[in-house]
């Protein structure tokens, strides 16, 4: 029995190295490599069991780079459960320029999975959410995946007591249409959902409510960069800032908010407390090399101080 179960449809082994700068046609000398299990839902496992959550990351792997992938999750003590795929799992590659601070992000697309493949994953969750608290799908669909399968995912979880959970984009997110108790979407993804340019705070809150109202979900967690978080539920809604740090690395911080907000459901803080908590999971993210992950201590230390900025400027909690 665990408290959150993720899938992660299309993992990835997370390679990050830096180099003084990105130029075209030279021999680039890079720093050594670092190596992590990636991945939308792995990266959401990975956080939850920082914080002390019980979960279980579903992965479908296959080839070396899955059983690096397998490895370098079991080192950092997460649990897994495999769904063994005939295709080699995808590495992605992340790309720190030194002189510059920027970061170039190099995702590739994975493998094909078959239809026997997909069952076995719609199957793994049917029976894992049976005993789950949250299922949380993050990240993208590899190739063969139809892009209905969330739906899939949200309407087996349906069958049991769980609640669903999704954090994804582009057409996958788009055919989803109810069953979801949060979703988490960028608002970039917002605005591609919609179709508006969603300008203004009122603008997001009313796009995040259509979407309630209609029945896609029940709850929606919007990430806004460096402006924080947006939560919403059928009558209420808080913008919730973000933290002044010196970002070393942007990836996996969407994954962290989703990882660090239902950890703090699990823990039955309010909505908004536990939104707090995935803000703050996301800006310790953002403070870590490469694709490495945060730590329990960072996170807190992070809440603390968010709290603080709250006080500061008279905010108060209204997501109860």
């Amino acid at each position: 029995m665990h408290d959150i179960v993720t899938l992660t449809m299309n993992p990835a082994l997370d390679i990050a190295t830096a180099t003084p700068l990105v130029r075209p046609d030279h021999k680039l000398r890079c720093a050594s490599l670092r190596n992590d299990p990636g991945g939308g839902g792995v990266n959401v496992a990975r956080i939850a069991h920082a914080l002390g959550a019980s979960v279980l990351a579903v992965i479908p792997t296959g080839g070396p780079t899955g059983q690096v992938v397998r490895t370098l999750l079991a080192g950092e003590g997460v649990p897994c459960e495999v769904v063994p795929i005939r295709g080699s799992t995808r590495e992605c590659i992340t790309v720190a320029e030194t002189d510059t601070a920027r970061q170039y992000r190099f995702v590739l697309p994975g493998p094909t999975l078959t239809r026997n493949e997909q069952s076995s994953c719609l199957d793994a969750i049917e029976r894992l959410s049976a005993t789950a608290r949250f299922v949380v799908a993050s990240g993208s669909l590899p190739p063969g995946v139809p892009t209905d399968f969330y739906q899939r995912v949200s309407t087996v979880v349906q069958g049991s007591e769980a609640r669903f959970v999704l954090d994804s984009s582009g057409e996958a997110l788009r055919q989803v249409h109810s069953g979801v108790f949060l979703l988490k979407p960028s608002i970039r993804e917002l605005r591609d959902l919609t179709g508006r340019p969603l300008e203004t705070p009122s603008d997001q809150v009313r796009a995040a409510r259509e979407l309630i109202e209609s029945g896609v979900c029940a709850r929606v967690v919007v990430s806004l960069g460096s402006r924080g978080a947006l939560a919403v539920t059928p009558d209420r809604q808080y913008a919730i800032p973000a933290l002044p740090k010196e970002v070393r690395s942007g990836v996996g911080a969407g994954d962290s908010l989703v990882g660090g907000t239902v950890v703090g459901l699990c823990r039955g803080s309010s909505f908004g407390e536990a939104v707090r908590l995935g803000v703050a999971a996301s800006a310790a993210m953002l403070m870590t090399p490469g694709t490495a992950a945060c730590t329990r201590d960072q996170v807190e230390q992070c809440r603390s101080e968010l709290h603080g900025i709250e006080a500061a400027s008279g905010a108060t909690d209204m997501c109860r």
